[in-house]
């Protein structure tokens, strides 16, 4: 069955070292025939949540005018989603964390989908990554349904491109085909 795949890169570098892992899960899907739409969530114009409340009180939209009405139209669609981002003092970046919030209004919507998670950083540890780990678990804990199907682990990789040597290359192309 092919897949409906989100890639979610809250990479702020374009071709940063977790940006490159996302484009290799993407190319895996694809050559495996499953439809893959990456998203750039710096091309996207995401306001910070400020808690205003009006989806707590009875109503689906957010009141914001941005983009994230049509990111969560895409995440309610999809079959897998892949969350990727590099990691910042042991957490995920601010746009990973900013779009997460921000799924507030609809994310009881978002059920029955399958999680990869793409953690870039230049420690070498992948128990370094437990909090970033923890932080998109947090997340999916609140969703219907949800299933982490793989953790791909760009560790070692500072400089952008460092990543291209890793082994994280092939494994995100591997679990890309598997979607």
């Amino acid at each position: 069955m092919n897949k409906k795949i989100l890639v979610l890169s809250s990479s702020p570098r374009r071709g940063g070292n977790s940006d490159l892992l996302c484009d290799q899960f993407a190319r895996g899907a694809q050559e495996a025939g499953h439809h893959a739409e990456k998203i750039f969530v710096k091309d996207k114009k995401i306001n910070y949540c400020t808690g205003c409340g009006t989806c707590i009180n009875g109503k689906k939209a957010c009141p914001q005018k941005d983009d994230m009405a049509e990111l969560l139209e895409k995440m309610i669609a999809a079959d897998v989603i892949v969350m990727a981002t590099p990691v910042y003092f042991y957490t995920m970046c601010a746009q990973m964390k900013t779009l997460i919030d921000r799924t507030c209004s609809r994310y009881t919507e978002i059920n029955n989908k399958d999680f990869y998670f793409i953690v870039a950083a230049a420690d070498d540890s992948t128990q370094a990554m437990k909090r970033t780990l923890e932080g998109f678990r947090g997340f999916t804990s609140c969703l219907n349904g949800a299933k982490e199907k793989g953790i791909i682990y760009g560790v070692g990789a500072w400089n952008i491109g460092d990543i291209t040597e890793s082994q994280a290359m092939k494994q995100a192309y591997e679990m890309g085909k598997n979607g």
